[in-house]
């Protein structure tokens, strides 16, 4: 067999299949003394060498544990479920009061940001004073509202 991207031949082995003709085969030890080597001669006259498979010991058989009753295990489920609720309400609580703390500061932002554009509304200086405060920021107010500067 030739494959054209390889110049020359290949040399193809085939497997024979080992047929016996003897219900089984006799071993011959070959060296004594551990690891045994040992070797079987086929019906048809191979030799086939190699090292005997000890059996692996059985297993030592499994310590039979106690059995744990139902009613632990439910309880230990149960008091885990109950400080993972009470945990998730101290932080419930927790997250509560410091939004609330949030909003109250904000609203105190917003009631000084207002107050001062306030002040600056009725105590700002624009040119002339007239001691009547009230009356010219009122004035001054519609002025501004209408567009009429003057």
């Amino acid at each position: 067999m030739t494959y054209p991207e390889q110049p020359g031949a290949v040399e193809v082995h085939h497997p024979q299949p080992i047929t016996l003709h003897a219900p089984a085969a006799p071993l011959v030890p070959v060296q004594p003394g551990p690891p045994a080597v040992q070797s079987i001669v086929l019906p048809d006259g191979r030799v086939v060498t190699g090292y005997a498979l000890t059996p692996a010991p059985a297993p030592a058989p499994i310590e039979q544990r106690p059995a744990v009753s139902r009613t632990a295990v439910n309880i230990a489920l149960g008091g885990i479920g109950f400080g993972a609720v009470c945990g998730g309400l101290v932080l419930l609580t927790s997250f509560i009061a410091a939004l609330a703390a949030f909003i109250h500061q904000l609203i105190i932002l917003a009631a000084v940001i207002f107050g001062g554009w306030i002040a600056v509304q009725v105590f700002g200086t624009s040119g002339h004073h007239d001691h009547g405060g009230t009356t010219v920021n009122i004035r001054r107010a519609v002025i501004k509202r209408n567009r009429f500067h003057g």
